[in-house]
Parts: C-alpha cells; structure tokens; sequence
C-alpha cells in the first residue's frame, strides 16, 4: 500500500477549505497556513501528522478534525456526501437530548440538555422537557455537557425562552443562507427568570444556543468558557486515509452581527466545574424573588 504524503493531504485539505465554505478572510487564512505549513512536507501521514494540522486549523476553525484510516480503502468525495442518518432507535433510546428534568423543592426547573440529535425524531422529548417545566418559577437550563447537533433544537429552545416569531440566525453557506426563526409553541412567560449553565464541554450547537439566548437577555451565563465552534461542517473524505470535518458555512447572530468562532462563550458569572450548578440555582433563586 502506498503511503500517503503530508503534502499531498496539506494541498487536498487546502484546496476544499478554498471551494466549499464561502469566501471570507478567515477560510482564506486557514487554506494558506496549511499549505505553508504541510504543503511541501514529504513524509507519510500519521495520527501525530494529523493532530498537527488540526492544531494549525484551529487557529482559523476550532471544528476542524481529520481521522486516520491508516488501510486506505475511503472513496474519495469529489463533492460533500452530507452527514449520515442517525440511529432513530439509539435517539429514542436516550430521550434525544434532554437528559433529566428535576424540580427542586422551591419550585425551580432544572433542564438538562445533552446532545441535539434530529429534531425530527427527538422533537417529543424537546417537548415533553418544556411541559415538565411549566409553571417553574425559574427555569436552569444546563447544557454543559452538550456537544452539539440539529440547529432546529436550538431554534425551538430559544423559541420557549424568549417567544415564537423571532429571528435568530443566518447560515451563510457559498450558494445560499439559511435563516432561523423560532417556531409557534409554548413559550415561558418573559417574567419567569432563566440561567444557562456552560463549560468548556459545550460545544458547537450547544454553544449556539447560550450565545443566542445571551444576545436576547435570557441569561445570564454561569460556567466556564466554551471552546468556540461556531461553523456548520461537513463530512469529506478528503483522501483514502482521511476523513476530514471541514468548515461549509458560518453563523450570523441577528442580533450581535456575529458569532463566538475562536473567542468561545463567555460566561456572565464564571466559576469552577465543581461550584458551576449551585452557583448557578443560587443566582437563579435571587432573581426569581
């Protein structure tokens, strides 16, 4: 079997990051420090070879990951084949994302929300979460263990925070925008008060959705900084020994103009992982009088 050459995968990674994400300065920076640094490097591709690029990428994009198949046999994509259907029995099985509901003593809702599978398989469990809050007289919503997903769970959570109807975001994309608006639905009346709870585990979606709840004042954050993954990817079997998740568009909040790509979620209150859910319920039973 041959071995495949730094370089060779430095300009093949190189010349994606230059056709499938739209033009922007950032996109045009990471395709030039790759080929810069891996370019002219002639020596075979190794997982120590492949975290190294990912370190330089992630200058430019924190959701740039490249994977080993060090026997070769990947079909080459000529064009992003998209991600692959999810397992509707392994989603079911674990109440898509929501992984507990609790009401303290006080009458607060704690919402934990893990992960954000198809909203189409989860939607039930989106909503049977929300109807398990009515009536709180605060709500937590703690995602620090979320590690992203389905940008409509994001639209629908912030639709229950702050109302339907309201624009959230743009997904630039090189051929065309998506635009997110929160749907018809129940929706927690805007005297009831929220905190997020965050951590350097929420990631991507998961991060989306604090920082659009922030943008709107349904805070304040508690927590730790996240990683700051803000673009929308894609599977693309770049080579025969390397599937890469590369960057095909970016986010803009309606409300900042922007996103939190490099700079991560900040947090309102930061703490450490141990004092994050106390703090933060100790902040929610202030507000909420």
């Amino acid at each position: 079997m041959l071995h495949l050459m730094i370089s060779v995968l430095g300009q093949e990674l190189a010349g994606w990051v230059e056709r499938l994400p739209p033009s922007q300065p950032r996109m045009d920076a990471l395709a030039a420090a790759v080929r810069k640094e891996f370019g002219d490097r002639d020596e075979p591709v190794t997982a120590a070879g492949l975290t190294a690029i990912e370190t330089v990428a992630h200058r430019y994009c924190r959701h740039l990951q490249l994977e080993l198949h060090p026997e070769g046999d990947l079909a080459v994509d000529r064009i992003p084949p998209g991600w692959p259907s999810e397992d509707e029995t392994e989603i079911r099985r674990h109440a898509g994302p929501i992984s507990s509901v609790q009401r303290t003593d006080d009458g607060l809702a704690i919402v934990a929300v893990d992960s954000m599978p198809s909203f189409a398989v989860s939607r039930t469990f989106v909503e049977a979460a929300i109807a398990l809050a009515d009536g709180a007289r605060g709500v937590a919503l703690d995602l620090r263990r979320n590690g992203g997903g389905d940008p409509e769970t994001v639209a629908t959570i912030v639709g229950w925070l702050c109302g339907p109807g309201i624009d959230v975001s743009d997904v630039v994309y090189r051929d065309r925008v998506r635009h997110w608006t929160t749907p018809d639905g129940p929706a927690l009346p805007p005297d009831v008060p929220v905190v997020i709870l965050i951590s350097d585990r929420t990631y991507s979606s998961g991060e989306a959705l604090a920082y659009h709840l922030r943008a709107r004042g349904r805070g304040p954050l508690v927590g730790q900084r996240t990683p700051g993954a803000a673009d929308h990817v894609t599977p693309v079997n770049v080579t025969p020994q390397v599937r890469a998740i590369l960057p095909e568009a970016y986010v803009v909040d309606t409300v900042t103009g922007g996103n939190w790509e490099g700079t991560g979620v900040q947090p309102d209150v930061e703490t450490t992982a141990d004092d994050t859910e106390a703090i933060a319920l100790a902040t929610l039973r202030d507000t909420a009088g």
